[in-house]
């Protein structure tokens, strides 16, 4: 069987399948073989680690074909296209991914580099927007400010990835709330502040001491008695309430009409995803 070069970077890149697709995926290959050959540049396993891993496991041989980028920046371009399009992803990781394809198509087409004293993300790298971020929006049926709001934020989850892979890892899971107003500032805050907010995470302890202050004291109901899906769904709720305001002041700011429509979409759309993650499983 032909030995392979696993890149971490490349294979964390996406999130982990779910236990179930998982499941199904491995039951396939055990009953057909690997039939969709694993994608390689330069020996190194560029597409496909699950089928690697499975057909290595149970000794089911797999076909490779090799495929040429000039640079590590154009391979991950390429792997995130590939799979945003190949996978249903939740909107904090389609934010992400395309966050993520801003940075990197701009840093490969010799956008502003990062410097020694700064956070290997910061944000400053994001001031310059031009032609791609324009590219983008249309390529995923955004807006150009969604796209910049998407990097700044896509900045700060690479940046408490730094501090905390897990950390990382919880954000993108949706296992841990963070407003996406949250991440950009600490893509261009300290150091420390994205220590500590990644710390945090780990632990298990983020958000939970924001108080809450949308009703008198006299209203408010005790934390305690509220159950955690409707926490949830309130700070996921205000969430993307602060995100799609933010969205309209900078297109009021910019006068661009044509961006509403994609600004309205995502909203809905976005809402639809709360609706279905939520209220029907509450």
């Amino acid at each position: 069987m032909q030995e392979i070069i696993i890149d971490e970077e490349f294979k964390n890149l996406l999130p982990p399948l779910d236990a179930t697709t998982h499941a199904w995926l491995e039951e396939n290959i055990l009953q057909h073989g690997c039939r969709e050959p694993l994608v390689l540049w330069e020996g190194i396993l560029i597409d496909g680690h699950n089928r690697y891993e499975i057909s290595r496991k149970h000794g089911i041989p797999f076909n490779t074909v090799n495929m040429e980028f000039d640079s590590r920046d154009d391979v991950m371009i390429w792997i995130i296209s590939t799979q945003v399009s190949r996978r249903n992803l939740s909107p904090t990781q389609l934010s992400f991914f395309r966050g993520l394809h801003y940075i990197t198509d701009k840093r490969a087409r010799g956008g502003n580099r990062f410097t020694q004293s700064k956070p290997k993300y910061h944000s400053d790298t994001l001031n310059e927007l031009g032609d791609t971020a324009a590219r983008l929006a249309e390529e995923y049926n955004v807006s150009p400010i969604t796209i910049k709001r998407d990097a700044q934020a896509a900045a700060g989850i690479l940046a408490i990835g730094e501090a905390s892979p897990e950390a990382k890892r919880d954000i993108l899971a949706e296992r841990t709330r963070i407003s996406r107003k949250r991440l950009r500032e600490l893509s261009a805050g300290p150091e420390d502040d994205i220590i500590e907010v990644a710390l945090e995470i780990e632990n298990g302890t983020f958000g939970i001491s924001e108080p809450i202050t949308s009703a008198s004291a006299e209203e408010r109901v005790p934390i305690d008695s509220i159950p955690g899906e409707f926490l949830q769904l309130e700070q996921e709720f205000n969430r993307v309430a602060d995100d799609f305001r933010l969205e309209l002041q900078g297109l009021l700011r910019s006068g661009d009409a044509s961006a509403l429509q994609p600004i309205f979409r995502v909203f809905i759309d976005t809402m639809e995803g709360l609706y279905n993650n939520y209220v029907i499983t509450i």
